[in-house]
């Protein structure tokens, strides 16, 4: 009689206990399988193949040098292709002119050339860009004015290499002459150093300002 009693006394506390100690360890189980799962790796694929693409790592790297030619090309009045610019001109000429470049310090022409009187035209149009009078003696290896010939010269913002400079081209056909720079100290009326490169330039004793060169489509 004492045991049938303990037995249904402790009967229903094994079936109360039974759940309680079950679900904890089955739930967690659970949960750990659905985090240790490995992730679809097909899925994954294509999700990446579907992302659209970012278009700013492409304007990052990419250069926006044909939308300034283009402009440049635009504003002035000589309006050359390349084809034609490439067959007027030997390709030192078209590199530095058309494409912006740099000749090496000390081994221009006109870096050591003081003429008493003359014009200083552009290379690839002949428009008159300097007299003989504009020139001095800079000691940069490049020949130096301190000014142009009124409207002969425009000035364009350059953010390359990580600095702000002026650039200056040809009015008439925009080809690349150097760069221009202020306040140096020099002792001219103008305190400017136009730095241009010899390639850019050809000179005449002609001094003679009036030219106005035929613009070519």
């Amino acid at each position: 009689m004492r045991s049938q009693l303990s037995r249904n006394l402790i009967s229903p506390l094994q079936h109360q206990t039974i759940p309680i100690r079950l679900a904890p360890r089955f739930c967690f189980s659970r949960f750990l399988s659905s985090t240790r799962k490995p992730p679809n790796s097909r899925t994954t694929t294509n999700v990446l193949r579907a992302a659209p693409a970012i278009p700013f790592f492409g304007a990052f790297f990419s250069s926006n040098r044909s939308a300034e030619k283009e402009t440049n090309a635009m504003s002035h009045p000589d309006q050359r292709s390349e084809e034609q610019w490439r067959a007027v001109l030997n390709p030192e000429q078209f590199r530095i002119l058309r494409e912006k470049g740099t000749e090496r310090p000390g081994t221009g022409e006109y870096d050591s050339h003081y003429p008493s009187k003359g014009v200083y035209n552009c290379a690839g149009c002949d428009a008159p860009l300097y007299t003989a009078d504009h020139k001095f003696k800079s000691g940069c290896g490049w020949p130096a004015y301190f000014d142009s010939i009124p409207g002969a010269v425009t000035r364009h913002v350059d953010n390359t290499f990580g600095m702000k400079r002026t650039e200056i081209v040809c009015t008439n056909c925009g080809g690349h002459l150097g760069h221009v720079f202020e306040g140096e100290g020099y002792q001219t009326p103008t305190d400017e150093r136009h730095c241009v490169n010899s390639v850019s330039l050809r000179f005449t004793e002609d001094a003679s300002t009036d030219k106005n060169p035929k613009s070519k489509a």
